[in-house]
């Protein structure tokens, strides 16, 4: 299967798991939200805010243009770290961080 389309079913089967774990449904940022310089826009958004608006819709976007994929992604290590934290469920913990390590493997592969 093709990196591209292995993307797009890992961001797919993401999104699913965030659904069901209760992480999707959070409030849009601001536009100004989006301007943070910092990692994973910590200091103006949620862990689940940045999964949807930016990690999430940027390689949508990313496979709709056509355009490069990132070299490199190690993402699950900080979705582990925040749902930990934040007391999120066992099971639910587990299945996100799963769906990210997904991730990271396809475009780490790539």
């Amino acid at each position: 299967m093709k990196t591209r389309q292995e993307l797009e079913q890992a961001l797919e089967a993401l999104e699913a798991t965030l659904k069901t774990a209760g992480l999707w449904r959070v409030e849009t940022p601001t536009p100004a939200a989006f301007a943070s310089r910092q990692p994973f826009c910590i200091d103006t958004m949620s862990l689940p805010q940045w999964l949807r608006f930016v990690f999430v819709a940027r390689l949508r976007g990313l496979l709709e243009e056509g355009a490069a994929l990132p070299e490199k992604c190690e993402v699950a290590p900080a979705v582990k770290a925040y749902l930990q934290q934040e007391g999120v469920r066992a099971s639910d913990q587990l299945l996100v961080v799963q769906s990210v390590e997904r991730v990271d493997a396809v475009i780490n592969q790539a």
